[in-house]
């Protein structure tokens, strides 16, 4: 294990910080422990971004993992609470997400990393495009159903509360084969890990496999809404 790997292990030093905080979600309390944040979360996460990057290349050239502290693959612990009931300021989860090169002008897929107490996963695929991404994600299955059974056999997609249309949208036969999937507003992939997996050294590894395991749909999105794979 190079020494890159090892400084990446995700520790329940990580989790505790977060069950702790989901008890005191307050400004008080995070200003007081704001060095104990950055030395059993954000930090150790930034060095897992940085070790991932070089195997990400190698499944693909462009998507990016990002070790910024600002602006890179680890989402920031804060809450956007203006538009929210909740207004607690700080997120209880941690989360890394690895984009495509070229998503910032266009809604691509991405691979997707949670930890949370209870609450560790990965996920691959688009979650809730705008309207213009969906078109293209059901314009490609239509034009390419075999292909896209393939992929869905390979990658089973997840099922999520709410997240399907009630009717085939227009355009489509409402008897078409591949109607329920015409309906989807996301298309993801997950693999469930427990928190004891994600706090063992070969973690990397696994969350490594996890992503392969989802390359083709990661490749049939991509290719769909126009960016390279």
């Amino acid at each position: 294990m190079t020494t890159t790997t090892a400084t990446a292990t995700i520790t329940p030093r990580t989790f505790a910080f977060l069950r702790d905080l989901a008890l005191h979600n307050d400004r008080l309390w995070f200003g007081a422990n704001k060095d104990r944040y950055l030395l059993e979360v954000r930090d150790p996460l930034l060095r897992f971004v940085a070790a991932f990057a070089p195997r990400l290349a190698k499944i693909s050239p462009h998507m990016v993992a990002d070790p910024r502290p600002v602006g890179g693959s680890l989402f920031r612990i804060y809450r956007d609470t203006r538009f929210s009931k909740d207004k607690t300021p700080y997120k209880t989860h941690a989360g890394m997400s690895f984009r495509h090169a070229g998503g910032r002008d266009v809604h691509g897929p991405v691979f997707y990393l949670h930890l949370e107490p209870g609450t560790v996963f990965s996920a691959a695929g688009i979650w809730r495009p705008p309207p213009e991404t969906l078109a293209q994600v059901r314009e490609a299955i239509v034009a390419h159903p075999e292909r896209w059974r393939r992929v869905t056999r390979a990658c089973p997609l997840s099922e999520h509360e709410d997240d399907r249309l009630k009717r085939v949208p227009r355009g489509y036969a409402p008897d078409h084969p591949l109607a329920a999937d015409l309906k989807r507003l996301s298309f993801t992939t997950a693999t469930r890990f427990t928190q004891r997996d994600a706090c063992a050294p070969g973690f990397l590894d696994r969350f490594e496999r996890a992503c392969r395991k989802a390359t083709p749909l990661m490749e049939f999105l991509t290719n769909a809404v126009g960016l390279k794979w």
